[in-house]
């Protein structure tokens, strides 16, 4: 009986950890996206009195998108491995 607890439990732990990797990467690639908009709209950025300058999004830039291609990359390895 424990056997078929366990891999049901395994079972669900491999959905859970598509379902993370894939909002991951969504998240983080709209985060780049929004970060690359801002960076050619000149969108200003403001949060009480502090003002965020444009290299700031520079920065964010390559942080989520290096975090997105990292997240889809675990996807595909993922899919590859769990078939």
């Amino acid at each position: 009986m424990s056997n078929v607890l366990n891999r049901y439990d395994r079972e669900d732990l491999k959905v859970s950890e598509k379902i993370y990797l894939l909002i991951s990467a969504t998240i983080f690639t709209l985060v780049a996206l929004l970060h690359f908009v801002r960076l050619f709209t000149h969108w200003s950025f403001q949060i009480g009195a502090v003002t965020f300058p444009l290299w700031v999004s520079w920065f964010g830039l390559v942080f989520a998108a290096t975090l997105s291609i990292w997240a889809l990359s675990l996807l595909r390895e993922w899919k590859i491995t769990h078939q």
